[in-house]
């Protein structure tokens, strides 16, 4: 399945924000600072950039780390820092998406390192290329989506950062270089110069930013096009310019294009065919609104801020899902067929969008339904029930509800389950949760009125027809009941121990915390005592690199890697995404004659990452 960006793309033109720099100078006042180190010194201005270009309607955002570079961040002694300030800014840029709810795409911004290469400079092509590694790993580590090289004047330059990007990492790579007005670049080289000596890497956007505004940069694009075109090169093409020629006021800087006309380029962009369409030096989230609603006018496409729902229920058809009985879809085919199930965290902030987004392309991908976590690690999210209603209301797939004991008093967690059955929602994870300690807000008070267990006893029951304490409800409820079991745990012992009486309390099926070895699973069985008399969905967790797997194994509670999948991951280097998802894929296929289905956790909301692990099912149907 392709990369998020790449069919976005595919459906027309995506919308980039404008200028971090020039904004962050406007809030500062100095253009003394290395902003890049904003990251860690000034992160609340830097997430509020970003947040103004979301609600701006830009489609993607890059990092703060233009020049965040080990020789760049040498000058003011933070050479030392690379990793720490990219892997920040990565942070802020991903918690901004995922508070305001939208599929925006997280860009890591790489700049020049402005170092002369031999053999005319000092800087081998070994070492600058090591350079462009470091930064790009880092910001991989902290989760972004796509790569964006910017504001090239070298062409040698720009060889190693690509060279570089392709020896880590398998993600959508966007590169530009910037021309001055007569047409040619730092170097001297032409639009032809350059397509020839970079047409041998993959790249899949490439354009020109910065230096000049809309009236020169578009026609070098468009030239750009005409290149590609006789080398049947298909490239996307990119146009971010500046906001015109900067002037001097009152002591600062000022750039003097309008909102309006940048509206105008963006009109004239989406005629010439460029798909990425942004801003430079000096344009500002006005500017980006401005080409937001060009690029809608101009074109039927939707931006990641308001994708059309399909799926709706209407009020009749509602009715009659709170009349229903009998047990949920997923509920009556567990264990007759596989089922699959890919898990959603619900956002930080109030727009579900990107969520939203999530379900509709895993049920495209045809996942028989979401499971949706309730304020995993302790941590403030929109409510897993609701997020749960809009899910099965949009897009029309089922789901499965993590519900936790943990901020529910007895009184209230059945008042909640009895609105989650009017709602359709009747696939019930049955949790503890994680302690508030873990969160944060570790002030909070936790309930634990009571435990998994004795919520599973409620929801029995619920399904005959009264509450714990007895008082009818009106009608036997339909509720389909899972429990939890990790088979990492050292003490097997007393997790089977649970699982007994979590079993014997009424769950109807299980599902475990995520696994990376068949043996880890036949190894519980055995302290178990043999098979488990009800359907299992065994987790996976798709890995994305060697830091990710060493992250979840030594920092997230819950979840323990094999030493072999450690060690292939370790091996894998740039290709860890791709050898994750084939030890996913390995371990999906080992597990199906021991399983009644699996749950996929993609990390960093990369739900086609689940879609690609599961295309192992499609080739196995057509095998037989």
């Amino acid at each position: 399945m392709a990369h998020p960006l790449i069919e976005r793309l595919s459906r027309g033109p995506v919308l980039a924000d404008g200028a971090m720099g020039t904004m962050l100078y406007a809030r500062s006042g100095s253009f003394d600072e290395h902003y890049d180190q904003y990251n860690l010194t000034h992160p609340e201005l830097v997430s509020a950039i970003h947040r103004e270009y979301i609600a701006a309607g830009a489609d993607l955002i890059e990092t703060n780390t233009f020049g965040a570079n080990r020789y760049k961040l040498e000058a003011i002694g933070l050479a030392d820092q690379v990793t720490q300030i990219n892997k920040r800014a990565a942070k802020l840029a991903r918690e901004e998406r995922e508070i305001a709810g939208t599929s925006t795409i997280i860009a890591g911004a790489i700049g020049s390192t402005m170092r002369s290469l031999e053999p005319f400079g000092l800087a081998t092509r070994a070492e600058i290329r090591d350079a462009f590694r470091e930064q790009i790993e880092a910001l991989l580590e902290g989760g972004v989506d796509c790569l964006i090289f910017e504001t090239f004047g070298n062409i040698d330059e720009l060889e190693e950062a690509l060279t570089a990007a392709r020896q880590s990492t398998d993600l959508p790579v966007l590169a530009m270089m910037t021309f001055a007005e007569d047409g040619l670049t730092v170097g001297g080289s032409t639009v032809r110069d350059v397509i020839d000596r970079l047409s041998t890497h993959r790249v899949d956007v490439f354009g020109a930013n910065c230096s000049v505004g809309p009236s020169k940069l578009l026609p070098v694009v468009k030239s750009m096009r005409r290149e590609l075109k006789e080398r049947s090169i298909d490239w996307q093409l990119a146009a971010m310019p500046n906001a015109g020629w900067p002037t001097t006021s009152g002591g600062r800087v000022v750039y003097t294009s309008a909102p309006d006309y940048f509206a105008n380029f963006a009109r004239d962009a989406v005629n010439a065919g460029i798909r990425l369409i942004g801003g430079c030096c000096g344009t500002t989230p006005d500017h980006v609104r401005a080409m937001r609603a060009a690029i809608d006018e101009t074109t039927d496409t939707v931006s990641a801020n308001g994708h059309e729902a399909t799926g709706r229920r209407s009020a009749s058809q509602i009715r009659e899902i709170a009349a229903q009985e009998g047990p949920t879809k997923l509920g009556a085919e567990m264990g007759s067929r596989f089922l699959v199930s890919v898990e959603i965290d619900p956002p930080k902030g109030l727009n579900p969008e990107k969520a939203l987004d999530g379900a509709r392309l895993l049920k495209e991908a045809g996942v028989d339904a979401i499971n949706v976590a309730d304020s995993p690690m302790a941590r403030v999210r929109m409510s897993a029930l609701t997020l749960c209603y809009l899910i099965q209301h949009e897009i029309g797939i089922e789901t499965i509800v993590h519900f936790t004991t943990r901020d529910r008093s007895l009184m209230g967690l059945q008042s909640e389950l009895l609105g989650a059955h009017a709602a359709g929602v009747r696939n019930i994870l049955a949790l503890t949760g994680d302690p508030p300690a873990l969160g944060n807000y570790p002030g909070s008070s936790a309930v634990f009125d009571v435990d998994s267990i004795g919520l599973i006893r409620v929801l029995g029951q619920l399904n005959s027809g009264v509450d714990s304490a007895g008082a009818s409800i009106g009608r036997q409820a339909s509720f389909s009941i899972a429990c939890a079991v990790d088979p990492t745990k050292r003490d097997l012992e007393d997790e089977a121990r649970r699982l007994h009486a979590k079993l014997d309390a009424g769950a109807h099926w299980v599902m475990t915390q995520p696994i990376y070895d068949l043996k880890v699973w036949t190894d519980f069985l055995d302290v178990f005592g043999g098979p488990i008399p009800v359907p299992v969905m065994i987790g996976i967790l798709p890995l994305q690199s060697s830091k990710h797997a060493e992250f979840l194994h030594h920092e997230v509670p819950g979840i323990t890697l094999s030493d072999a999948a450690r060690e292939r991951m370790r091996k894998a280097g740039p290709e860890g995404r791709k050898e994750g998802v084939r030890i996913a894929q390995e371990l999906l296929a080992d597990l199906r004659p021991h399983t009644q289905g699996v749950y996929l956790m993609p990390s960093f909301g990369r739900y086609e990452v689940a879609a690609e692990v599961l295309e192992i099912l499609d080739a196995e149907k057509q095998v037989r």
